[in-house]
């Protein structure tokens, strides 16, 4: 089964990780989801490192200039 793409390009910045960390979790564990933004999510790692310490995984797949893609796992 092939994962889910959530794509925040389009949504207003302030409703990105709500968004985002909802999709998170709604999963089940070992599932995902491939997170596309238009910047470096890289913020948003290290509030996943914070709230979710070894209960998620990452996994750059596309960095940039345009596009990053990052799937999100649940551990």
């Amino acid at each position: 089964m092939a994962d889910r793409e959530l794509d925040v390009r389009s949504e207003p910045p302030a409703r990105r990780h709500d968004l985002i960390l909802s999709t998170y979790e709604d999963l089940a564990q070992g599932e995902g989801f491939v997170l596309v933004n238009d910047h470096d999510p890289k913020p948003l790692y290290y509030q996943f490192e914070a709230e979710h310490t070894g209960q998620f995984t990452w996994d750059r797949l596309e960095s940039g200039p345009e596009v990053w893609r990052v799937r999100i796992g649940r551990a």
